[in-house]
């Protein structure tokens, strides 16, 4: 249960931490004001305190890890929300990435 829960948080984090990456990149860059830059800045307030809830307590490593999350989770997005068609390469890019993200959080660990 504990790794379920965990890939739960990554999609959670991911989802707050794009969300508002891009709400923030609307309200600035497609002049959508200051509503949209503040709503990205509470998701990805949202997004720190997400990551904390993950169960191991390394700063590092769960951050280490959710960056191949994000790699994954941005080039989704962009196909989901903004038409974002990713090659061969993009796509075998996030699936190493998400290798790195098991073999970081999941790999059995002695001691």
């Amino acid at each position: 249960m504990t790794v379920a829960r965990s890939i739960l948080l990554f999609v959670v984090a991911a989802f707050a931490e794009i969300g508002g990456a891009w709400l923030v990149w609307q309200g600035v860059r497609e002049h959508r004001g200051w509503a949209w830059i503040g709503a990205g800045v509470i998701a990805l307030g949202l997004y720190g305190f997400v990551a904390t809830l993950q169960p191991d307590a390394s700063f590092g490593r769960i951050l280490a890890a959710y960056g191949g999350v994000f790699v994954a989770g941005s080039l989704l997005w962009g196909m989901v929300v903004d038409g974002f068609r990713p090659d061969r390469w993009d796509v075998g890019g996030a699936l190493l990435c998400l290798v790195g993200v098991a073999v970081i959080m999941y790999a059995p660990r002695h001691g």
